[in-house]
């Protein structure tokens, strides 16, 4: 293909090294005249290691064209791929005026009389929202409302780190497309040919939020593993060989297990764990505001889900609640974020009642007893069987724990809290 490379920095510069090793031919397009000519004659702009002889390369096969303006480049191109910076505005938004000029000249620069539709892809991080706010606002002015006959606009994130760009380019974590529609686009999937990763075609938001939770995630393994480090050090202990047990779990500890967004954390060992954790940290002076911060963050999504779930409810309407344990097929109510909700609704008002296939409240002893009475004393209440929690009428039904297999309700007004994130 000929594809159009906005922006020589570092993703720029490498996508466009490791296009042209796969015999794409590239126009580099840049405002600096320096990063451009150096571009031309095969000479990375930037430090990246192995890019000089991926441009020598390409400079030797005639691949490489540089330009500091578009003036009909984009004519005969396949594929127009935006790179352009997105730094920090004053606020910590993302500045997007190079995204917005670059989007008109592409705009301008595109014939009327294309025989097919030019590719315009976006790989600068940008709010979700950009592309549909901003970007596809620009096209139209320029172009007309029907400027999708011309213009096929996609959001493809990537995911280059820096000293290993070019490995991280053909041995991609995951490949995301995001298009109008969802739907793959053919001239994406040639540029991504060859390469094994598996491959997300979603809307524009998806796509667009995609790095944002990445770099988000890294960021907080990292003050996490910084955190640790420092309790470790106050107290003597190896934090390499503490490091090397928690990375060798790669069951719960390294997986996708607790990531998928859903209800609160609760139960016997998370909370009180993490409580101590930040009493030992306090007590030595280790300042760890992540770990200082994930009971609230805890108690703010049981919150959340509250006023998600009470916001469609009539005053002292019936609410029947499926489980009260910390998770399902256990009677573990302590610190249960279900109990809580519970607790919340009854306060607001709401006539509540609750089965849980795996509680009986006769069998309840030690802690779990005492917290379970300290919370909702007149739990013995509140608990109803099977047949009643299929026969009753309930005005909403919360899937606390998950829908009971081969339980026919009465109620269609059914919330699973699992999914309220």
């Amino acid at each position: 293909m000929k594809i159009a490379v906005f922006g020589l920095g570092y993703v720029g510069s490498t996508t466009a090294g490791c296009l042209a090793s796969q015999g794409h031919h590239i126009i580099g397009i840049d405002v600096s005249e320096t990063k451009v000519r150096d571009f031309e004659a095969g000479i990375p702009p930037v430090l990246e290691p192995g890019l000089d002889d991926l441009l020598a390369e390409a400079r030797d096969n005639g691949l490489l064209q540089g330009s500091t303006i578009v003036d009909g480049l984009l004519d005969d191109a396949d594929l127009a791929l935006v790179c352009v910076g997105t730094p920090s505005a004053l606020d910590g938004s993302h500045n997007l005026s190079h995204i917005a000029e670059v989007t008109r000249q592409i705009a301008t620069g595109v014939r009327r009389d294309r025989q097919s539709r030019l590719t315009v892809a976006y790989r600068s991080t940008i709010r979700p929202g950009t592309v549909d706010g901003l970007i596809a606002p620009i096209f139209r002015s320029i172009l007309g409302e029907n400027f999708g006959d011309l213009i096929e606009l996609v959001y493809n994130p990537e995911f280059l780190r820096e000293s290993s760009a070019i490995a991280d380019f053909f041995n991609p974590p995951k490949i995301v497309i995001g298009t109008v529609d969802g739907r793959p686009s053919p001239t994406m999937d040639r540029m991504h040919e060859g390469l094994q990763a598996q491959t997300f075609h979603v809307g524009y938001r998806e796509s667009e939020l995609t790095k944002f939770v990445d770099n988000s995630w890294h960021a907080v393994k990292i003050a996490f593993a910084n955190e640790i480090g420092r309790i470790c050090q106050q107290l003597d202990i190896s934090a390499t060989k503490v490091h090397e047990i928690f990375v060798s779990d790669t069951k719960l500890n390294l997986s996708a297990y607790y990531t998928r967004p859903g209800g609160a954390f609760g139960g016997s060992c998370l909370p009180k764990d993490v409580r101590a954790l930040q009493h030992i940290s306090n007590d030595i002076g280790a300042n760890t505001h992540l770990l200082d911060a994930i009971l609230k963050t805890n108690e703010a999504h049981k919150h959340y889900q509250f006023d998600q779930i009470v916001r469609q409810l009539r005053p002292g309407a019936r609410v029947l609640m499926l489980g009260l344990a910390f998770k399902a097929n256990t009677d573990d109510l302590r610190e249960s974020p279900n109990v809580d909700m519970a607790r919340r609704l009854i306060t607001a008002g709401f006539d509540v009642s609750i089965y849980d296939s795996a509680l009986d409240a006769r069998k309840l002893v030690g802690q779990n007893l005492g917290y379970a009475y300290s919370q909702l004393p007149k739990i013995g209440e509140l608990l109803i069987d099977r047949d009643e929690a299929e026969t009753g009428a309930f005005d909403l039904v919360i899937a606390a724990n998950g829908l009971q297999r081969g339980m026919a309700l009465r109620s269609d007004n059914v919330v699973d809290v699992s999914t309220i994130a």
